[in-house]
C-alpha cells in the first residue's frame, strides 16, 4: 500500500488519462486512510490467527521482528529523504497513519516468505521493501512516485539473492483446520478483499483484468502448448491466489487509477505470469508483478510530460 494520497478526482494516478471519481461524500485521502487501516487490521488478525490456529510454520518471533524493523527503517528513510529534499517529514502529519504501510509490508513479508530457521531473510526483505519507495522513483507532473510494489519487491529481491529461501507453502494458511473452515476462511478473505477493493481502493477493474488474464493464459497454454487445463486453472482456487489478488497486486500506490489502465495492468501481469511458467520460473506470481511494475514505470517515463 502507498503512503501517498491519491491525485485529484479527475486525474489518473499516472498523471495521464481517466481516473475514476471517488465515492460521493468521501475525499480520496480519507478513502486511502480507511483502506490502509482496514488492510492493516485484516493482515494483523490473519497473522495472529495464522500462528495461533491456522498453522503458520514461521517462528512466532518473525512477524514481531519484521514489524519493528519495518517501523524503524521507514522512519529513518523518511527522515533522511525529507532532510535531503527540504520538506516536512510525512510522519509529522500523523505517525500512526505513516506507519500503516510499513506495518502491512512487514506482515506480508513475514507471512509469505519461508526462510527456514533464519530470521535474516525476513529482515532483509522489509528493509529492501521500504527502501524501494525512496530509491526507485520517477517524477510525474512534478511529483515523485515509487513504482515498485514494496512488499512484492522485498520478496522478489530475497528470492533472487537467497536461492535457499522460498515462498511459504500454500497449505500453511489452513494447515490446522478442516471441514467447513477449509471453505469459510478462503471465502471470508475473498469477500473481505472484494469489499475493500470495491468500496475503498477502486481496484476492481484491475482485479477483473488480472483474473480474466490469468484464465486466458491458462487456456492459451492448454490450446497452444498442451498443458493440462485443470492444472493451469487450479491456482485460482487457492487461498494464496485470493491473498495475492485482493491484497498484493491491488496496491494503490503502484498501480494505475484509470479503469482501462487498471485492466491492462492486471492482464499484463497475468500474461507475464504465463510466460514465466512456460519458461520454468518458480514463484511466478511475484516475479510477474515485479516485471509489470517495471514495465509501467518505463511507460510513465516515456509518456510523462
Amino acid at each position: 500500500m502507498s503512503t501517498e494520497a491519491p491525485q485529484a478526482p479527475v486525474q489518473d494516478q499516472d498523471g495521464i488519462g481517466d481516473a475514476t471519481p471517488p465515492r460521493p461524500g468521501r475525499a480520496p485521502a480519507d478513502n486511502r486512510v480507511r483502506a490502509l487501516r482496514r488492510f492493516a487490521m485484516s493482515i494483523t488478525v490473519f497473522n495472529i490467527a495464522g500462528h495461533l490456529v491456522l498453522g503458520f510454520e514461521q517462528a512466532p518471533i518473525v512477524p514481531v521482528v519484521a514489524v519493528l524493523v519495518s517501523y524503524a527503517t521507514a522512519l529513518v528513510f523518511e527522515a533522511l529523504d525529507s532532510w535531503a529534499t527540504g520538506r516536512r517529514p510525512d510522519y509529522r502529519d500523523g505517525l500512526v497513519t505513516f506507519l500503516l504501510p510499513p506495518h502491512i509490508t512487514a506482515l506480508a513479508c513475514a507471512m509469505l516468505l519461508w526462510g527456514n530457521a533464519s530470521i535474516w531473510p525476513y529482515v532483509f526483505a522489509v528493509v529492501v521493501a521500504n527502501s524501494t519507495k525512496y530509491l526507485v522513483r520517477i517524477t510525474v507532473r512534478g511529483k515523485r512516485r515509487h513504482v515498485l510494489n514494496p512488499s512484492n519487491a522485498g520478496i522478489v529481491v530475497v528470492l533472487l539473492i537467497f536461492p535457499w529461501v522460498g515462498i511459504a507453502p500454500p497449505y500453511h494458511f489452513t494447515n490446522n483446520v478442516s471441514g467447513a473452515l477449509d471453505w469459510i476462511i478462503p471465502l471470508g478473505l475473498l469477500g473481505a478483499g472484494t469489499m475493500l477493493n470495491a468500496g475503498l481502493t477502486g481496484k476492481m477493474p484491475l482485479v477483473l483484468g488480472w483474473v480474466g488474464g490469468f484464465a486466458l493464459q491458462a487456456v492459451l497454454r492448454w490450446s497452444l502448448l498442451g498443458h493440462a487445463l485443470p492444472g493451469a486453472l487450479l491456482p485460482m482456487t487457492g487461498l494464496a491466489f485470493f491473498l495475492f489478488t485482493n491484497y498484493m497486486i491491488t496496491d494503490p500506490g503502484t498501480t494505475p487509477a484509470g479503469k482501462k489502465r487498471q485492466v491492462v495492468f492486471g492482464a499484463t501481469a497475468a500474461l507475464v505470469y504465463g510466460v514465466l511458467v512456460v519458461s520454468g520460473v518458480s514463484f511466478g506470481l511475484f516475479f510477474a508483478l515485479a516485471i509489470t511494475c517495471v514495465l509501467r514505470g518505463a511507460v510513465l517515463l516515456v509518456r510523462r510530460p
